[in-house]
């Protein structure tokens, strides 16, 4: 595959330069802070130095007063508190969160999260009816209720107060709660807009913490929101980052028992290396697939386990089911993609809407996203359930497709979601429509370029400024995450110390060397070979990361591109 190389664009020289000696950072590096928007000497400092005290006062949030005043006053009588929430990774660990605190200030708790297959997502009547049994007078959705405007609606016919905590796009009309606590909902003057739902459950208990002065640790909480954070692809930025900075802090240095035994579960992560990208790949997959193949529950009941051996039992039952999961995943994948192949033959398209009836539903989300990443289109993926055709959209960079959807809500029983991902379900007959309405807007948004893989460069750089405290510094932009990714660099004028070698599978090899000399790696550029090989100079594009071998840590460059240099 061959990259068009994109740089950022260019930053102001004055700000990089105040940056650069107000915090005696490398020039370079304060240019890739500056072209990510911190502009400022504090963002900076809070950027690098993050503080609990930077995370922002819960009361902020439109409706935290209602909300506080309703959830203490159930926990004073005694009432017994409904929390419904997602399937996923983001809904469960926000239900995780709220109930084990609610639970330490005295509260008598109950979760529901529907069943994927029968029930789909969002608030449902059967939730409602089930708290009925269990003698409830509020109802709190977390992850979920934004767009929930007939189960809300319902609900409150049964006199029930509902407390909807969701960071989802609302629809043209909000549901008739009680209160609505979401940071993006119109009349909410909230300065982060981007928190995961796990980090707006945060802030209703740090809002009922301070209220009831609590002397307990409200920031002990943290490793849910960053495990939520990571795996929800929320924007590692501004407050995010902070929440997350501690959250992982807290998970890498004292776990609370139900994710230890998690933690215990993975050979490929150990406490004290646990990073956003160890969530994404290891311990998200693992807390997913409870709800994938079967009840997520489970998933719950094992993060709020006292005991890290029997959580580790569950855990191991939960890597099983990803097992079977990837099984469904590869399967649903190869049927995919000749669909999308045919659809591709049939005319130009700008996204990709496909449906077949016999599909997983727990797997539904995950082949989209593959899909994104091979045709480089956004694309919806669905499956049938009771005759209605349910799934997920999964989009690129540059494509709103929750607001796509938005256009044609009419076709839709129900959709939900933000700007990247949304679900949706909606009767077979309507797929058709579907595909060509969808494909309409996307014409408008996403030209021909956009469809060429390209490379965001950050800032380019001279091998020889790879100093211990440039080194140093670059680790000060983890945690990594979306909206604040490993910075790549370019380098130009570089030339292989040791001849380029081929490794593994089609991997590049060699020792790169421009005053100074550095191991590099890229993988699957074999055929980039002719590019740098026979002692010419090329120019290469990279992430810089740590190589552990044999117990030694040292840099190496993580290559992304080569070309070989204009003579």
């Amino acid at each position: 595959m061959n990259y068009r190389w994109t740089f950022k664009k260019e930053a102001d020289e004055s700000t990089v330069l105040n940056i650069s000696e107000s915090l005696n950072i490398p020039k370079s590096l304060a240019k890739v802070l500056t072209t990510r928007g911190v502009t400022s000497i504090e963002d900076a400092r809070k950027f690098f130095e993050p503080k609990k005290a930077d995370i922002h006062d819960p009361f902020l949030m439109d409706g935290m007063d209602i909300a506080t005043e309703r959830i203490i006053r159930a926990v004073d009588k005694g009432e017994p508190i409904w929390i419904h929430g997602d399937y996923d990774v983001d809904g469960t660990t926000s239900i995780a969160l709220l109930m084990q605190f609610l639970q330490e200030i005295g509260g008598t708790v109950n979760f529901y999260i529907p069943d994927r297959f029968t029930e789909g997502y969002g608030l449902s009547k059967a939730s409602i009816d089930k708290s009925l049994k269990a003698k409830t007078k509020l109802v709190i959705t977390v992850d979920v209720g934004i767009t929930s405007n007939i189960a809300v609606a319902y609900a409150k016919e049964k006199n029930l107060d509902v407390i909807v905590c969701d960071h989802h796009e609302p629809g043209d009309e909000l549901p008739v709660a009680d209160v609505i606590i979401d940071a993006i909902k119109g009349t909410c003057n909230y300065p982060f807009k981007h928190l995961a739902a796990c980090g707006v459950v945060f802030k209703v208990v740090q809002a009922i913490a301070q209220t009831i002065k609590w002397k307990g640790d409200v920031y002990k909480y943290l490793d849910y929101v960053a495990i939520a954070s990571a795996a929800d692809m929320v924007p590692l930025i501004g407050e995010n980052r902070t929440l997350v900075y501690f959250g992982l802090k807290q998970l890498n240095e004292d776990p609370r028992s139900g994710l230890k035994g998690l933690i215990d579960c993975i050979p490929s992560i150990t406490l004290g290396s646990i990073t956003a990208s160890s969530i994404v790949y290891s311990l998200a997959p693992l807390i997913n697939a409870a709800g994938r193949l079967g009840d997520a529950g489970r998933a719950v009941n094992m993060m709020v386990q006292g005991d890290s051996i029997v959580a580790f039992q569950v855990a191991q039952q939960l890597e099983q089911e990803n097992r079977r999961r990837r099984h469904f995943d590869e399967i649903t994948f190869e049927e995919a993609i000749p669909m999308a192949d045919e659809l591709l033959k049939e005319k130009s398209r700008r996204s990709l809407v496909i449906h077949s009836p016999h599909w997983h539903a727990g797997v539904i989300g995950i082949v989209a996203s593959r899909l994104v990443d091979r045709y480089r289109l956004p694309t919806v993926l669905m499956t049938s359930i009771d005759g209605k055709a349910k799934g997920s959209a999964r989009s690129t960079a540059n494509f709103d497709i929750h607001s796509a959807m938005k256009k044609c809500s009419h076709l839709m029983i129900e959709f939900g979601g933000h700007k990247h991902a949304a679900g949706l379900t909606m009767p077979e007959e309507h797929v058709e429509e579907l595909r060509r309405s969808i494909d309409e807007t996307a014409r408008t948004q996403i030209s021909k370029e956009m469809l060429e893989p390209d490379i965001t460069i950050d800032a380019e750089l001279k091998l020889w400024e790879l100093s211990p405290d440039f080194l140093k510094c670059l680790e000060g932009f983890a945690p990594h995450g979306y909206e604040n990714y490993k910075p790549v660099f370019v380098s130009r004028g570089v030339r292989s110390l040791n001849g380029v070698k081929i490794v593994g599978k089609n991997h590049l090899k060699f020792r790169a060397y421009q005053r100074f000399e550095i191991d590099a790696i890229g993988y699957n550029l074999g055929h980039k070979l002719s590019e740098c090989s026979g002692g010419k100079s090329f120019s290469i594009v990279y992430n810089i990361e740590e190589n552990v071998f044999g117990g030694r840590s040292t840099p190496q460059l993580r290559i992304k591109d080569v070309r070989a240099d204009e003579e």
